[in-house]
């Protein structure tokens, strides 16, 4: 499933309409009967015959409020009460939506237009006799900005009626490309988007204005969108990574991890890190710490093997410990950089020797990333996978938290082309880009807002690239998996009680439920 801007679903209509010659009107007669088979099949769900309900239709000036015209006739050719509401004047509806406007005007059906303060307060009355569900059809992709005037109002009445919204295509005053609302938007119940999901539908603050989503197909084939760089993680296709386990194997079969993390009161960083490794798959993990921390984490690791190293008067990793790092990283299938390590100076500075020597397939995260410089990242020659929230993306590129998360994915996009990495963009949702593609996981809960579960992320990530995954397809797995795990532990703990440890535990059950997940998705189809 793809995930688009608005202008690329304007060049998609563009080449349906005048490449292929599907006339606009089609496309628009196939959204507002895919809207019509959406409340169809919901409210069948409840018992509920089309006949029986009463919905209110509000719609804009543009073809968004074409869509809401043919959803309208076809209730009505089904017997539903339907009020048909159009936020301007009849003689400015133009094209397409003129086409469908005038149907149901020559069908002898009334239109009811909003455009003063006393129109308002006629829906306000007539929206609170008792509606059965109200559609938006107000304001399409092509939004952005702020809602104000009459829209803002009628927005703002729709919210404060206690009655199920629909909204078509994106809620209205919500910017599809970003998910940015200002100020007012409508709060559906139900969104039916049309042809392919907005990105904006997926990123906060959007997100919370959508309810359930559906998609609707309006017979545009997919060739059209075969260049579209962005997709969401599917289990369908996430199962496929799944590194084979045949039984000939030993521990040096699926890769040796070297994990160099924590310092000082950051002990929990450094385990959680390796144990996820392991927990994944990795056939051997090894953890090079300070040595003041080696009794700690050798009683607490009974499976890894730590690796005491020379350190700093802080606790920390001493430029004294890079000889023996090099000797261990020359041994490992895959070297893990950063939870934990700190900001010392020396150690910053033994970081920065160390990482462009490194011949592995490399992952930096937490301090690793903090340590680093863009001189430096672009020094380093084998395969890379960066784990930044926005905070870390910030120091890297220069740009605030706030620039970053308006932008995040074009952003990420180009950060992963300059220096040719794998970036992991940690947040709300998680987004993966390489050089030539792009995804989002739609699987994201408050629970894996706790520390630590960044630490479990990179561990896993690193045991899938021991493995033989590709940077992108390790990322991919693993972000998808630690989206499960996170699901089956807010279950387990509730969103409060989830610590990473949790997590940790829980991904064996995220792997099973993944099979079973392919195994259902495959009886199906």
């Amino acid at each position: 499933m793809k995930l688009i801007t608005s202008d690329e679903m304007k060049e998609i209509d563009r080449k349906a309409i005048q490449e292929l010659g599907i006339p606009g009107a089609v496309l628009m007669e196939n959204a507002g009967f895919g809207l019509f088979e959406m409340i169809r099949e919901e409210f069948e769900d409840e018992d509920i015959e089309i006949n029986e309900l009463r919905i209110g239709i509000l719609c804009g000036k543009g073809n968004n409020g074409g869509d809401g015209f043919v959803l309208a006739r076809h209730l009505l050719n089904s017997d539903a009460d339907v009020k048909i509401f159009l936020l301007g004047n009849i003689q400015e509806i133009k094209g397409d939506a003129r086409i469908n406007l005038n149907i149901l005007l020559k069908s002898g059906y009334k239109i009811t237009e909003i455009t003063s303060k006393k129109d308002l307060i006629k829906l306000n009355k007539a929206i609170h006799i008792g509606f059965d569900l109200l559609v938006d059809a107000i304001f399409g992709t092509g939004f952005k900005g702020e809602a104000k005037g009459i829209p803002a109002e009628v927005i703002n009445i729709m919210n404060d009626s206690d009655i199920p919204i629909l909204a078509v295509d994106v809620p209205s005053g919500l910017n599809a490309n970003t998910g940015e609302v200002k100020k007012t938007c409508v709060y559906a119940d139900f969104t039916g988007t049309m042809c392919l999901p907005k990105r904006g539908l997926f990123l906060y603050p959007g997100k919370d204005y959508v309810g359930t989503l559906d998609v609707i197909d309006i017979g545009i084939p997919p060739c059209l969108w075969e260049d579209i760089n962005l997709e969401l993680l599917e289990p369908q296709k996430i199962y496929n990574l799944l590194p084979l386990r045949p039984d000939n194997s030993n521990k040096g079969t699926f890769g040796k991890v070297f994990v160099l993390a924590g310092s000082r009161g950051m002990t929990g960083a450094a385990a959680l890190t390796a144990v996820s490794a392991l927990k994944i798959g990795a056939g051997l993990v090894k953890l090079g710490i300070p040595k003041s921390l080696n009794p700690i984490l050798e009683a607490k690791l009974t499976e890894v093997i730590t690796i005491p190293l020379p350190e700093t008067q802080e606790g920390t990793l001493s430029i004294d410990a890079l000889d023996k790092i090099i000797d261990e990283i020359n041994k490992a299938t895959v070297v893990v950089i950063g939870p934990g390590l700190s900001t010392n100076s020396e150690t910053k500075i033994l970081l920065q020797k160390l990482i462009p020597k490194i011949k592995s397939p490399l992952i930096i995260d937490a301090d690793g990333l903090n340590n680093l410089t863009p001189n430096i990242l672009k020094k380093i020659k084998v395969p890379t996978i960066i784990t930044p929230h926005p905070g870390e993306l910030g120091k890297l590129t220069g740009l605030s938290i706030q620039d970053i998360q308006k932008s995040k994915i074009e952003i990420a996009e180009r950060f992963a082309k300059e220096f040719k990495v794998t970036l992991i963009f940690k947040g709300t949702p998680t987004i993966i880009v390489s050089e030539e593609k792009s995804y989002l996981n739609p699987m994201y809960n408050s629970a894996l807002a706790k520390g630590g579960t960044g630490d479990v992320l990179t561990g896993m990530i690193g045991g899938l690239l021991s493995q033989g995954l590709t940077t992108l397809d390790a990322g991919k797995l693993g972000v998808w998996l630690h989206g499960k795990a996170g699901e089956l532990a807010q279950e387990a703990f509730t969103s409060y009680g989830v610590l990473a440890s949790d997590v940790v535990e829980l991904l064996p059950k995220a792997i099973k439920e993944l099979e079973e997940l392919f195994q259902n998705l495959c009886r199906l189809s």
